[in-house]
């Protein structure tokens, strides 16, 4: 087992994938259907880690625009953490709503930058592939 689930029933760790899938499904579809914020933008739930005791869950977002359309989303759905929490509460069969908090996922940004930058770089080798400059490396 690794360091984070040593001693920890795997049922256990199951039932947290579980209920983490379930939550981010539901609060996906809260974010869609049910939410009438202005400041909620184009956004969409990208991951949710849930503790082991089910009483917190880390819901990472991400959202298409700017800082300030993230910010604003952010905003929102703080504004609305108690509401989303009493809808799952509602949807999902626990014995304990777990807390929520929201945090913004760059990860995808973080990957299209990394693309940019290393076809940049490919770019300037201007040789055949794993070799700088195009030289053969004979002298």
């Amino acid at each position: 087992m690794s360091g984070k689930t040593a001693g920890v029933s795997p049922l256990t760790v199951e039932r947290a994938g579980r209920v983490a899938e379930a939550i981010k499904a539901e609060v996906s579809d809260i974010m869609r259907n049910e939410m009438k914020d202005p400041r909620i933008g184009f956004a969409s739930v990208v991951d949710v880690e849930v503790s082991r005791d089910l009483h917190h869950a880390r819901v990472f977002i991400s959202v298409l625009g700017d800082e300030a359309a993230r910010k604003a989303t952010l905003d929102g759905l703080e504004s609305a953490r108690g509401f989303i929490r009493g809808e799952i509460a509602r949807r999902i069969r626990l014995r304990y709503a777990p807390e929520i908090e929201f945090r913004l996922d760059t990860s995808i940004e973080r990957g299209v930058r990394i693309s940019r930058l290393l076809r940049e770089v490919g770019g300037e080798k201007g040789g055949p592939e794993g070799t700088p400059g195009g030289e053969s490396g004979t002298e």
